[in-house]
């Protein structure tokens, strides 16, 4: 089988470990003689798969027990909604942190439903700048703060995060949850697609505050309540099994990586790796976002000319190289190195980018 360096946005790599694992366990999960795809989300086979996911979200994330960890649907962009949906009631105001295209969408589905404030902006800097979150004007009366604390698109990614008071901090982590530690506790909700980090496309990890579940009026559909699903422990209607099964076996292995910790230490390596190369090709490469800004996650960069960049993103291709061409608002080049890209892959890209120099610069 031909080798494939995956750099894909999304759905990103997957550990080639929890693939062979999945593939054994396909058939038959657990020795049962059915797939995970086809028992029911309430047999005890599932329910310990479910159960035992959210504890690892708790134990990774050293979150309390003021938290509970749901399994949602739709992937974020139906959070751009719901948040609101369950916390920004008629005579209130949210804020929002604006550093790029998903708080920017999550922002503008908000608008939609109720009063919102930007409280800070990168848009006079094209977004190639983390706006200054140190000093916001939050008035004490405001719902919720949210930012997003890794920008896909962009390629921007915050690296601490702001003392919002008693007001709620609300974040979209979907690239870079589990990427390396956090205080969690500095957030109300935390919310985050699986496809980047965690394991498919198909299911949304949400962790809130329990506290917080208060706040939602019953008014709303009992699907979009964060306070039904928590009641439910995410079987309010059938959960999106095989996800949240590929979800457990992702977790266990970032344990047998070393948790956060190790996962930041390797994250950090592959980074480097990559910006060096570009930070030394004298001007043939450029990297798209101020330094202080850049993602551990996403690698936007750009080459000296458009003809130049065709050429290596064509050369890319050939060599086995996937998804390096740039998300279409942004154009250029990114490398998406999540969690389960290798480190030898990231090796393998900038020794690529280097040779490339040298035969055209």
């Amino acid at each position: 089988m031909t080798c494939t360096y995956n750099f894909n946005a999304g759905p990103g790599a997957l550990p080639s470990e929890v693939l062979q694992e999945a593939q054994e366990e396909f058939l038959s999960i657990h020795g049962i003689g059915a797939s995970v795809m086809e028992i029911s989300h309430r047999s005890k086979q599932y329910e310990a798969i479910h159960n035992e996911a959210q504890q690892l979200i708790k134990e990774l994330l050293n979150l309390s027990s003021e938290y509970d960890v749901l399994f949602l649907q739709g992937g974020a962009s139906t959070q751009f909604f719901m948040v609101p949906i369950n916390f920004l009631a008629e005579g209130k105001t949210a804020g929002y942190v604006h550093s790029g295209t998903w708080s920017g969408k999550a922002w503008k589905e908000a608008k939609k439903l109720g009063k919102t404030m930007i409280l800070a902006s990168g848009e006079k800097n094209q977004f190639k700048q983390l706006p200054d979150i140190d000093s916001l004007n939050i008035p004490k009366e405001m719902v919720y703060v949210h930012l997003t604390s890794n920008e896909t698109i962009g390629g921007i990614q915050f690296k601490n995060f702001p003392d919002t008071g008693d007001v709620p901090l609300v974040v979209d982590m979907s690239s870079d949850i589990m990427s390396r530690p956090i205080d969690a506790s500095k957030f109300s909700l935390i919310y985050a697609g699986a496809q980047k980090n965690l394991g498919p496309a198909g299911v949304t990890i949400v962790i809130v505050r329990r506290s917080l579940l208060e706040l939602i009026p019953d008014s709303i559909p009992d699907i979009l309540s964060y306070g039904v699903h928590a009641k439910h422990n995410s079987l309010f209607n059938t959960p999106p099994v095989f996800s949240v099964y590929m979800v457990n076996l992702v977790l266990k292995w970032i344990v047998k990586k070393g948790g956060l910790q190790g996962m930041a230490a390797l994250n950090r390596q592959k980074a480097e790796l990559i910006y060096h190369v570009l930070d030394n090709s004298g001007g043939f490469y450029q990297g798209l976002v101020h330094k202080e800004s850049r993602s551990m996650m996403n690698i936007t960069f750009g080459a000296c000319s458009p003809e130049i960049e065709n050429k290596l993103l064509k050369e890319l291709e050939q060599e086995g190289f996937m998804g390096l061409k740039g998300h279409r608002d942004a154009g250029h080049l990114r490398a998406s190195i999540y969690n389960a890209v290798p480190y030898e892959h990231c090796k393998a890209l900038a020794d690529f980018l280097v040779d490339f120099k040298k035969r055209n610069g």
